[in-house]
């Protein structure tokens, strides 16, 4: 099926990918916390000293709750707010800037991994004939799906980026996910209705932004979270995406395969 045919006339029309968490395991968290202690160490350690940052404090718990699916300003305003830093509007810039640097010296280096399963699951949706669609709120979605090549997975000499029918990752929209606008407008894209579409998130803002776009939510727990991705609304919860049954899946039904 060519990317110019129609979507299947039941089951699901389009299936929406968030890129971190859900097909590449980035180094946004890590690029966030070590370039906040940077600075709190350094040209900001007397605002450090007023505010409640202290080193170990940014956990991997903090980067879901407060940064994870924000645009970088916003999570860079949310983070500092979190940790009480004195006039954190006045240093959201810096910061924002200084953690988009070290997270493109982390890409230059190679250091993220692709999720598996995340990519299998892609290629096996799109290989069925539904339209998919790249929705992330970070301006670095695309380098890592462009940085995948896809031979290990049959695809030949292409990139992940390749795959999708849409990336609208990066872009600036008026609201920022627990909003649906940038799955709504991906949606749109595919040609779709909201209601015939797969949310795929990892994280309890996206989980909310799909159900606010009456999308269905497919939940993957990469840390421990099932609890809360479920409690946000996400239609099924799986700690692996292989865990999904494909067949059921192209039928229009989520389930889990049965082992």
């Amino acid at each position: 099926m060519t990317r110019e045919e129609s979507s299947p006339a039941t089951g699901f029309a389009g299936v929406i990918f968030d890129v971190d968490g859900v097909l590449v395991d980035s180094p946004h968290e890590v690029a966030w916390r070590e370039s906040l202690a940077e600075l709190m160490t350094g040209p900001w350690r007397h605002a450090a000293e007023r505010s409640a940052w202290s080193p170990g404090a940014f956990t991997s718990r903090v980067y879901r709750e407060v940064l994870s699916g924000k645009p970088r300003h916003a999570g860079a305003l949310a983070c500092l707010e979190y940790f009480e830093v004195p006039d954190a509007q006045r240093r959201v810039s810096e910061y924002a800037e200084r953690k988009q640097a070290m997270l493109l010296r982390l890409i230059e280096e190679g250091r993220f991994d692709a999720y598996a399963d995340g990519v299998r699951l892609v290629m096996a949706v799109r290989g069925a004939g539904i339209p998919v669609a790249a929705a992330s709120s970070s301006k670095n979605a695309h380098r890592f799906l462009q940085a995948i090549r896809l031979g290990d997975y049959g695809g030949g000499d292409t990139t992940l980026l390749d795959v999708f029918d849409a990336d609208l990752s990066g872009r600036d929209f008026a609201e920022g996910k627990p909003d649906p606008e940038i799955f709504l407008t991906a949606a749109a894209q595919l040609r779709v209705t909201a209601e015939r579409c797969v949310v795929v998130e990892d994280a309890v803002s996206g989980v909310q932004a799909a159900k606010a776009g009456a999308m269905v939510a497919l939940g993957v727990a990469r840390a421990g979270d099932e609890h809360e991705l479920a409690h946000a609304g996400a239609d099924l919860v799986v700690t692996s995406l292989d865990d999904v049954d494909r067949d059921a899946f192209v039928d229009g039904r989520l389930a889990r395969r049965a082992r």
